[in-house]
Parts: structure tokens; sequence; C-alpha cells
């Protein structure tokens, strides 16, 4: 199966759904959705050598600051996702916006889009602060739209 991205070069993780993530409607329930996209943040992240480790470290981290999701289909147990982001704009100062895909990998369907939009955060006082150098270097813009 072809995969049919909204942007180049995505950045991927892999799920198959477990029973545990059917609601009571017989769906996966939605709020795992958006667990699924947090973990392909962390590991993105993790990928381009940010590690939680790495930010604690700096004591910097980028915190979301809004979210917009768009649920267009709906995935059942057993299916297998696939998670997808990308890197779609930095201010290299304290902002930053990643967007999202979930596409079912059997049929090809995107069954969620989403845009998660950041700041830098001092980890000890929660409140901004400057991104190091390194975030600059690693979270760069690097997709294009399709």
């Amino acid at each position: 199966m072809v995969l049919n991205w909204d942007r180049s070069n995505p950045f991927k993780i892999n799920v198959v759904v477990g029973r545990d993530r059917i609601d009571g409607y017989g769906h996966v329930s939605n709020h795992f959705y958006i667990a699924w996209m947090t973990d392909c943040m962390f590991a993105h992240s993790a990928a381009v050598g940010l590690t939680d480790a790495v930010c604690v470290e700096m004591r910097r981290g980028m915190a979301v600051r809004e979210m917009r999701t768009e649920f267009l289909g709906s995935a059942y147990e057993g299916d297998k996702l696939v998670i997808a982001n990308w890197i779609i704009s930095s201010d290299e100062k304290l902002r930053a916006s990643r967007q999202f895909q979930i596409l079912n990998s059997d049929n090809g369907d995107t069954l969620v889009r989403a845009e998660m939009n950041f700041v830098c955060t001092n980890l000890e006082s929660g409140r901004p602060a400057k991104m190091p150098k390194i975030f600059i270097e690693k979270y760069r813009v690097e997709s294009d739209p399709l």
C-alpha cells in the first residue's frame, strides 16, 4: 500500500491497535490518537539527539501551547497505523510547530490530522525561555507540502 503523506520526509512510528485502546463504541478512543502523536513527537526528538535526558540537563524543553485536531475516521482492534510528524515552522527563538498525520497502513486512509504549537520552556521555572542553539539546529523545517 502506497501511503499518501501530506508532506515530504515524514518521521514515522508504527502502532498496532490493541484491545485495550477500544472504547465503548467499538473503535479507538480519541485520547489514544493524542497519546500516539505525543509518542511520535518524543521519538522524533530522541532520533535527532534531543532525548529527555539531554533536555533535562539543559533545563529546556518544548511545551505544547495549542493543539488542533481533526478526526477523519476510526481505527479498530488489530488495525495497523502509521503516525507521522513534521516540524513545519520555527521562529528559532521561542516557538515551533509540528504537523501530524495518522494513516491506516492497510487501506491508506488518513484518520487524523493535527497541528501542535510549542513554546520553548525553562524546565525548572515553567516559564518561556529562548531556544538553545541545539534546538534551532535539530528542530529545523525540512519538509515541503506535497
